[in-house]
């Protein structure tokens, strides 16, 4: 089996739509969560308004006017908000990489995790038709298919290689990422471009999470004592992964590499999470870096980017998953939440949280979780809270958390890749 390493990034996120510009906000623990517009488009007058006012929204965004984000104009009325930001960061990975100028495009795995697909052309033809019986535009059916930043990203760079699209609710990103991990592995592909990307926050969606009762009324507070839910975000994040050998041989830049991928499912209920399938993914994950030829993997686990919603029942039970699978180390591992800065972006979001976790292997410097004041003392975790961390020395590894509706658990294990 060939090892894998991250050679390339890129994402468009509500704390930056560059990584450089990411990094800074993650590390400074600026978050991306603000109060919305309640006149969003589709926006109707509301008896009781909704339980919550914040998301977190991507800013600075204009394909038209931002050479870094321009798109076609056959792609932007075509493409969704979702697909537009999976194919601006995967440009963005692809570039830096140039992994374009080394492998054979018709050889090239595109693998991407988006969950909602086009929320926004599908809530707008709806509305038109019901309330006004106006013409649905052909363009809608594009625009809602999910796979389709992934067919735009094939034609962008003309990649004809295995070309899919995941949809496995919040773990749809990291699910991506690890299939193609496990491709590029087996030498199915020779490289490969992969994330998430997701851009849900319209009217109908957020009235529907309301619905629900788990979105926070104030903003996301991961592991927190007080923690009352999550918010509410969007984005997109891409990582190319290729051979080491290949990479080190064209000198190419290197963040980290790849070295487990597990994944369960809980077999239990449709929204209510068990620690033991989520626990299962992340022993599954260890027991990938263990056949990459990590001995005793788990106690060198030096940081965990967790799935981290801010749900008073997800965290509990992640924590626990978290102790059942690391065991005596667990109460002593720096854990931290990436969406207390980017809210929860869905079928983006493991994607997202994968980018903050190979920045931080890179950098040997854990970023803090936001927004937290005490942590939760039952939860027994060393959450990073107020400013960031060193990596231990001795602590190579990471986890990457993805925990989703349906019990589908997905979990990445990366490692500091030193020279």
């Amino acid at each position: 089996m060939k090892r894998v390493v991250v050679t390339g990034l890129g994402c468009i996120t509500p704390i930056g739509n560059t990584v450089a510009a990411f990094r800074e906000s993650l590390y400074a623990g600026r978050t991306g969560i603000a109060v919305f517009d309640p006149n969003m488009p589709g926006a109707i007058p509301l008896e009781k308004p909704m339980r919550f006012t914040t998301t977190a929204k991507v800013k600075g965004f204009n394909p038209t006017l931002n050479p870094d984000q321009r798109l076609t104009s056959g792609v932007i009325v075509c493409a969704d908000s979702s697909a537009q930001f999976g194919i601006v960061s995967a440009r963005h990975a692809a570039a830096e990489s140039g992994l374009l100028a080394c492998y054979d495009p018709a050889q090239i795995a595109i693998v991407t995790g988006c969950a909602c697909g086009g929320r926004a052309a599908d809530e707008d033809a709806n509305r038109n038709l019901y309330l006004h019986n106006a013409r649905v535009p052909p363009t809608a059916i594009l625009r809602t298919m999910a796979s389709s930043g992934s067919s735009f990203i094939a034609i962008e760079m003309g990649i004809s290689g295995s070309v899919l699209n995941i949809s496995t609710a919040c773990a749809s990103g990291t699910h991506a990422i690890g299939l193609a991990f496990q491709m590029v592995r087996a030498g199915i592909a020779p490289a490969a471009i992969t994330g998430g990307y997701e851009a849900a926050l319209t009217f109908g969606f957020l009235r529907a999470w309301d619905s629900m009762r788990v979105v926070s009324p104030t903003s996301c507070r991961p592991f927190a004592a007080d923690r009352d839910g999550m918010t509410l975000g969007e984005g997109a994040a891409m990582l190319v992964l290729e051979p080491l050998e290949d990479a080190q041989r064209r000198g190419a830049r290197i963040y980290a590499e790849v070295v487990g991928f597990g994944m369960s499912a809980d077999a239990h209920h449709i929204t209510q999470p068990r620690a033991e399938g989520a626990a299962l993914a992340m022993r599954r994950a260890l027991d990938d870096a263990v056949h990459a030829g990590i001995p005793a993997p788990a106690g060198r686990v030096g940081y965990i980017n967790a799935h981290g919603t801010g749900t008073p029942t997800n965290d509990a039970v992640e924590a626990a998953a978290i102790h059942q699978s690391l065991g005596e180390f667990a109460p002593h591992i720096p854990v931290g939440a990436t969406k207390s800065l980017t809210g929860h972006s869905i079928g983006a979001s493991g994607a997202i949280e994968a980018l903050a976790t190979v920045l931080a292997l890179d950098a040997c410097s854990l970023p803090p979780t936001a927004g937290v004041g005490q942590i939760d003392p039952a939860l027994s975790l060393d959450v990073i809270i107020g400013e960031s961390r060193p990596l231990a020395p001795d602590k190579d590894l990471a986890l990457s958390n993805s925990l989703a509706f349906g019990g589908l658990n997905a979990v990445l294990a990366f490692r500091r890749f030193a020279t």
